[in-house]
């Protein structure tokens, strides 16, 4: 049963049954070992490289080691059930996504649900899909693209790192397009990336931070972004919405916890994300990403993932999408 939105909204900010002077003790002493970053698709793409940063940062600023580690396949929901069915202690974090908020509606069984058995810890960011294609596509623009894939009807192959993420890029274009083509799912943004640029697909909606290097070398052609407005990484590249009216699908990064995680311990987290976002070295780190901050507090982050549950909702039932 999905749990109602605003139930969730109610729940993000739920404390632990602990004394509260046990819970405050706890989150001063934490973290006391090395705390691990579930990561759903492999290393490589845009939220392996947020979960890495992020990481990075924690370490320095609580001196223990926060450990990505990747757990790649059934569109993120096997490193999702992996911390859903972690202990409550802060040591074990998931890297939330854009497949999180999909799954809720795509797959009709799963193990957890992710509006209930989760407390949402922080933003981290926001940054564009790109739409890219191997420069072997005879298509400079978006209207070319068009017109060449209405011209090919089935047999423009399309990757994507998995079902959900930035697959739903692909198929609200698809939606908002009448195109017709083929959805080739990988393993994470990194494999799918490579037999782009080795030419076995021909389009993809991958993640700036994944992307920015292979467009830089030319190994891709850079067509759009996915979010509103264009990126000051790549202020010469159209957004998809310039030329396909209401089109958006950015892609975010964040941090969550299994329910009852004490709240201390989810507030001192979110605090010292937050200060990612005033720290020099990290602001021209995110924007050489293409991101833009997503600080706020716990209920902001578990507001946007409500909004992006109901939304991509909607496009999975439009679609009549299905795991495959």
């Amino acid at each position: 049963m999905k749990l109602p939105r605003r139930t969730f909204l109610h729940l993000v900010a739920g404390a632990a049954a602990l004394p509260a002077v046990s819970r405050i003790a706890w989150a001063q002493a934490y973290p006391s070992r090395p705390v691990r970053i579930i990561v759903g698709f492999a290393a490589g793409g845009g939220v392996d490289i947020a979960a890495r940063l992020i990481g990075q940062w924690l370490s320095e600023r609580l001196f223990q080691q926060f450990i990505v580690e990747n757990r790649p396949g059934a569109g993120t929901n096997i490193a999702t059930e992996t911390v859903a069915r972690a202990p409550a202690d802060g040591y074990t974090l998931l890297l939330v996504n854009p497949a999180n908020a999909v799954n809720a509606t795509l797959y009709d069984k799963l193990n957890f649900n992710f509006m209930n058995d989760f407390a949402p810890v922080a933003g981290i960011m926001r940054v564009p899909n790109i739409m890219q294609v191997n420069p072997s596509v005879p298509a400079k623009t978006v209207p070319e693209f068009i017109a060449y894939a209405k011209a090919n009807p089935g047999k423009v192959n399309m990757a994507s790192g998995g079902i959900g993420g930035d697959h739903m890029a692909v198929e609200l274009f698809k939606m908002m397009t009448d195109l017709v083509m083929i959805h080739v799912p990988y393993r994470g943004a990194a494999p799918a990336l490579t037999d782009l640029i080795g030419g076995q697909v021909q389009v993809m909606f991958a993640s700036l931070p994944a992307s920015i290097e292979y467009i830089r070398a030319g190994k891709l052609r850079a067509l759009a972004v996915t979010t509103a407005t264009r990126s000051e990484v790549l202020p010469d590249i159209p957004a998809v919405s310039e030329l396909v009216p209401g089109y958006e699908a950015s892609n975010w990064y964040g941090v969550g916890v299994p329910k009852n995680t004490p709240v201390e311990i989810v507030e001192k987290l979110n605090r010292e994300i937050k200060a990612a976002f005033v720290d020099p070295r990290m602001k021209a780190r995110f924007a050489d990403l293409g991101g833009t901050s997503l600080a706020g507090s716990p209920a902001d982050f578990g507001k946007l993932i409500a909004d992006e549950t109901e939304k991509w909702g909607k496009v999975v039932k439009f679609a009549g999408l299905k795991p495959e």
